[in-house]
């Protein structure tokens, strides 16, 4: 079950990033994908800051990593 929380919380976050950061939606898949690896850079960095709980903490964690990680692709591809 875990898994598919983790899928959707990637798809909305993946979405909202693609939202935010115009230009940059990959798709379905790839903003399944930038929202989980997203999920894993927002963990990574506000795990230690502040307690970010419940599945709209979890979105607002994956958002903001999903949105660095569009922003470090967009660096990358200059």
């Amino acid at each position: 079950m875990n898994i598919i929380w983790m899928i959707i919380v990637g798809a909305v976050a993946g979405f909202l990033a693609g939202q935010i950061f115009q230009g940059y939606g990959f798709g379905l898949l790839g903003n399944i994908a930038v929202g989980i690896v997203g999920a894993i850079i927002g963990g990574f960095l506000f795990g230690g800051v502040f307690v970010v709980g419940g599945l709209f903490g979890q979105i607002i964690s994956a958002t903001v990593g999903a949105i660095i990680l569009l922003f470090v692709i967009s660096l990358v591809k200059r």
